[in-house]
C-alpha cells in the first residue's frame, strides 16, 4: 500500500479571512506564508512554528453563517501541548487575551481546553494522558 507521510494541511472557509488570519497569529501564533486569491475566493496559508500548516479561505458567494459543529464536517480541530504544566499555561494566556474559554478538562485519555475561533470553529488544546503525568 502507498504510504501517507503526514498531514500536509487543512483549510479552514471562514467568513473574514483576515480576522481569522489575526485570531490564529495573535492566540496560537501562526504565520502568514502563501497567499492566493482568485476571483471567487480569498486564500492564505499559515505556519505554525510546530509545522502545522492551515489554511484560511474566505468564498466570496458565503452565506455568513457560523461553523456548527453538528453538520457534516469537522466537529473540532485539537492542538496538542507538551505537557499538563503547558496547559495551564495556555489556560492563563487565553484568560489574558479575554478568549471564553472552558476550564481545563481531566479526563482518562486527556486533559485539554476548549474555545472556539471567529467563526466559531471549536478549538481544542489537549495534553494526552500519556503526558499528564511526565509533568
Amino acid at each position: 500500500m502507498p504510504r501517507v507521510t503526514g498531514l500536509a494541511h487543512i483549510t479552514l472557509s471562514v467568513r473574514d479571512r483576515d480576522a481569522s488570519i489575526d485570531f490564529y497569529r495573535t492566540v496560537l501564533g501562526f504565520k502568514e506564508f502563501k497567499t492566493r486569491d482568485g476571483k471567487q475566493w480569498l486564500l492564505t496559508e499559515c505556519r505554525h512554528p510546530s509545522g502545522v500548516v492551515l489554511g484560511f479561505i474566505q468564498h466570496k458567494d458565503q452565506f455568513k453563517a457560523t461553523f456548527d459543529h453538528r453538520h457534516t464536517g469537522m466537529d473540532h480541530l485539537a492542538f496538542q501541548v507538551g505537557s499538563l504544566g503547558e496547559l495551564d499555561y495556555w489556560e492563563d494566556r487565553l484568560t489574558d487575551l479575554d478568549i471564553d474559554h472552558s476550564p481545563i478538562v481531566h479526563a482518562d485519555h486527556g486533559s485539554m481546553i476548549s474555545f472556539s475561533d471567529p467563526d466559531g470553529i471549536q478549538l481544542e488544546l489537549y495534553c494526552p494522558a500519556e503526558l499528564v503525568s511526565e509533568d
